[in-house]
């Protein structure tokens, strides 16, 4: 089971390439917050009560409802619809995507040669979503999907810590959740500023911006 959802996972970053609209971002980001959740409750052994509720809370309330529901709340306000052009066409973006997943192939047989208790699927896989999303970051305009794109990335190290070793101590699990919450309030007023000030939500009008 673990491992379908592990390939899940993988398969929502193919998604994410292809797709155009904003909001299948966002849905996408809202599966991949449920599948870690299932993984916690499945995978995860001889672990305290309270870490278990602690990473059930992290994985399935607040990434899998509460935050796509905020992001989605905040597509709507400013009606933004679909990804603007990309700096890198779509059928570049989709090879990319695949040497992505090729150098996630590598890194599951490398860390399954290396045999030093890492899982070498979830070391894999997080590999993938860590470099995809900065690439997606790195192509994309607009502001919200850089927002979208950073939940990913966050996601991606989640999974990481996940592969390395069963339980997480509740200090770092802290330290993950309050950098989220930082990093989504920040971005999202900064991106509702420019809204107000300028007509566009790309990054494009970024180079409009004065001292």
């Amino acid at each position: 089971m673990s491992s379908i959802l592990i390939i899940l996972i993988g398969t929502s970053i193919l998604y994410i390439f292809a797709a155009s609209r904003i909001e299948s971002y966002v849905k996408a980001l809202a599966f991949q917050g449920l599948a870690l959740f299932l993984l916690v409750i499945f995978d995860i052994k001889e672990i305290n009560w309270l870490n278990i509720v602690f990473l059930a809370v992290e994985t399935l309330v607040v990434k899998a409802i509460i935050i796509p529901l905020f992001l989605l709340r905040v597509i709507r306000k400013n009606e933004i619809g679909r990804e603007v052009e990309p700096f890198i066409s779509q059928f570049y973006s989709m090879l990319i995507a695949s040497g992505i997943f090729i150098l996630g192939f590598v890194a599951v047989f490398w860390s399954a040669k290396v045999e030093a208790g890492v899982k070498p699927l979830y070391f894999g896989v997080s590999i993938v979503l860590i470099i995809a999303s900065l690439f997606l970051i790195v192509n994309r305009k607009r502001i919200i999907t850089h927002i979208l794109c950073y939940m990913i990335l966050e996601n991606g190290i989640f999974l990481l810590s996940l592969s390395v070793a069963n339980e997480m101590p509740m200090l770092v699990n802290l330290g993950v959740l309050l950098d989220l919450f930082v990093g989504i309030y920040l971005f999202v007023i900064f991106f509702n500023k420019i809204q107000e000030m300028f007509d566009g939500n790309h990054i494009d009008i970024l180079t409009e911006l004065k001292d």
